[in-house]
């Protein structure tokens, strides 16, 4: 086994495929996984971000919509480190949530990263190597009122999680998640205006009276350490994890 805790460059000939790699944790994991030497495919609804995310990093944009499930195909096959992260947010009442909303939330969310990992899993199996993480949430542990689409669609990707790391062990396959608290993301900034609208208070209320609230950790977690779990995830330090989820949540999820 490798000592040490750094393993630059671990990961030199391999393929990474990021979703909502344009910004946010998705873009930290595209920098983090390029610094260690993978070569790594940029996928986003956002063009213009995920070309200037992959160009910093010598990787491959692709334009998607993973709302749509045909457009998976468009995306490689050839990938040994598959991140599932993209996902979008929408806050309201479970009598007034509209089903549109919650339909997409679970194409995006739940379909998107069945078909990926569908689409990755033969070759991973014909290498012997490959590693699943799925960028879940406490949320996906938890649940809070009003995220009743992102909750549902974050506890089916711990599940979806859990059978590909049943599945792939035999061949050298791990598959886990990485569970964040509230990130300092565009999303979690437009769910602190979301939350400050359905609650009527001021946005740094939200912050320090809702979202941190129960953490006794008093901050937003900052998108580079949810990238650095992805990455030891994949070092050769991890072969024997799968199956998991680590919170990264200042403990949010144990108070």
């Amino acid at each position: 086994m490798t000592s040490g805790t750094d393993h630059k460059g671990d990961l030199r000939g391999r393929t990474a495929l990021v979703t909502g790699g344009a910004s946010g944790i998705g873009r930290a994991c595209v920098l983090a996984l390029a610094a260690a030497g993978a070569e790594v495919h940029v996928a986003d609804l956002a063009g213009p971000a995920a070309e200037q995310v992959a160009a910093e990093v010598g990787g491959i944009a692709h334009v998607v919509d993973l709302a749509d499930p045909a457009a998976v195909n468009t995306l490689p096959a050839e990938v040994d480190v598959l991140v599932n992260n993209a996902g979008l947010q929408h806050v309201a009442p479970l009598h007034e949530f509209p089903p549109d909303r919650f339909e997409l939330i679970q194409r995006v969310m739940v379909t998107a990263p069945f078909l990926l990992v569908r689409r990755c899993l033969p070759h991973m199996y014909a290498g012997g190597w490959g590693r699943i993480v799925n960028i879940s949430s406490v949320h996906g542990l938890r649940a809070s009122a009003f995220k009743a689409a992102y909750v549902t669609a974050k506890h089916a990707l711990e599940g979806l999680s859990k059978v590909a790391a049943v599945e792939g062990a035999p061949h050298g396959v791990t598959s886990n998640c990485v569970s964040p608290g509230y990130v300092r993301t565009p999303l979690v900034q437009a769910q602190i205006e979301a939350q400050s609208l359905a609650h009527g208070v001021a946005e740094t209320e939200v912050v320090d009276q809702v979202l941190l609230d129960r953490s006794p950790i008093k901050r937003l977690v900052e998108a580079d350490e949810v990238a650095a779990i992805v990455r030891w995830l994949c070092g050769p330090h991890a072969a024997n994890v799968t199956g998991i989820s680590i919170p990264v949540d200042g403990g949010w999820t144990a108070n």
